[in-house]
């Protein structure tokens, strides 16, 4: 068959790609702002099983990959590529596939080690046969150089970050909300969030937990059992995925995530954006987003530290202020989709 036409990318997304999560709607933007730069994109769905898919998932995934032209361009999401070894073994001469990795699957908590090490194993495999790799992060661009042998096929494409198109004013507020926008899944850390807040009783606050309940239904239910048992029911409110997050941004004061890693922190920029004073981990790649003037960050896993920080915000409203100010000069900074689609179309018009 003949080769596909030069500006012609076909984008292997596993699972539904309107999902509720940073990377799904990453690939949703990058679609759209390929699009306007002239690239015709075409979704190749692939099965929901991945990065743990059993063998009726590969054997779709083989087969769909072998349907495709001579000579396609094919960008495939980290999420499934790092568990495709045997497809990128077999395919990787005769189509031009590039990865796009939020963030090395084996990162992603709760995994036994015995898994944690294979996907591993299986992603350096795979990563080692694409003909070029993009990274959402320069943190996570560092990992897969220093870790899975990527060297200097990589290009750092992040998220970009929408600025609110009207000034936001929000009124000083002796009850502050909290807010927390991330799926409920372990890595996110929802738990040590409640269990700060369960030290933070005599101070006034009120909190919303926003994010999807479905990517790890255990978790979200072990949350809600955590609030119930601090007595919290009526100060965390546990919302699940929202088509208007940034309603969500606009009534908060303070945005708090204790992610025990990130391969960039999407949720991060966007609160940032909508001037929202940050509290959050310094685990993967978020002090690339959130400088010391618009937050704090700690130590992943360190509930006395976030309390700490999380108590300083409520109780200054002055402090809240100017990290606020802080938010909104750094999200001024942070990359504009359109830029980033740029950089992810010129490392594609690079492959050969």
């Amino acid at each position: 068959m003949s080769a596909s036409p030069a500006r012609h990318l076909v984008f292997a997304i596993p699972g539904d790609l309107d999902a509720p999560s940073g990377g799904y709607s990453y690939d949703r933007r990058m679609i759209a702002e390929l699009g306007g730069l002239g690239w015709q994109v075409d979704v190749l769905a692939l099965p929901a099983g991945f990065p743990l898919p059993g063998r009726a998932d590969l054997a779709a995934t083989a087969a769909a990959f072998r349907a495709l032209p001579d000579g396609a361009l094919v960008l495939v999401d980290g999420l499934a590529f790092g568990a495709l070894p045997d497809v990128a073994r077999s395919e990787g001469t005769r189509l031009r596939i590039v990865a796009l990795v939020h963030h090395p699957l084996a990162l992603e908590d709760g995994l036994a080690a015995p898994v944690a090490d294979a996907l591993r194993a299986s992603e350096r495999e795979a990563l080692a046969r694409a003909r070029a790799v993009v990274a959402t992060s320069s943190t996570t661009a560092r990992l897969l150089s220093i870790g899975f042998g990527v060297g200097s096929r990589i290009a750092v494409a992040p998220p970009g970050t929408e600025r609110p198109a009207a000034p936001l004013e929000r009124p000083s507020s002796r009850m502050p909300t909290i807010l927390s926008v991330g799926s409920l899944i372990p890595r996110k850390d929802h738990a040590l969030l409640v269990d700060a807040l369960t030290g933070l009783v005599e101070r006034p606050w009120r909190c919303r937990i926003v994010g999807s309940e479905t990517a790890d239904p255990p978790t979200a239910r072990a949350l809600k059992v955590r609030i119930a048992d601090a007595g919290l029911e009526r100060r965390i409110a546990v919302v699940g995925a929202v088509r208007d997050v940034a309603a969500e941004y606009r009534t908060a004061d303070i945005f708090a995530l204790p992610s025990r890693f990130e391969g960039y922190g999407m949720a991060f920029a966007e609160a940032m954006a909508h001037g929202l004073p940050i509290v959050g981990c310094d685990g993967g790649a978020v002090s690339e987003v959130v400088p010391s003037s618009a937050g704090m960050l700690v130590e992943p896993g360190d509930a006395q530290a976030f309390t700490r920080a999380l108590e300083a915000l409520i109780r200054d409203a002055a402090l809240r202020q100017r990290m606020a100010d802080g938010a909104l000069e750094a999200a001024a900074r942070l990359p504009t989709w359109g830029a980033s689609a740029r950089i992810l179309s010129d490392a594609l018009e690079a492959v050969r």
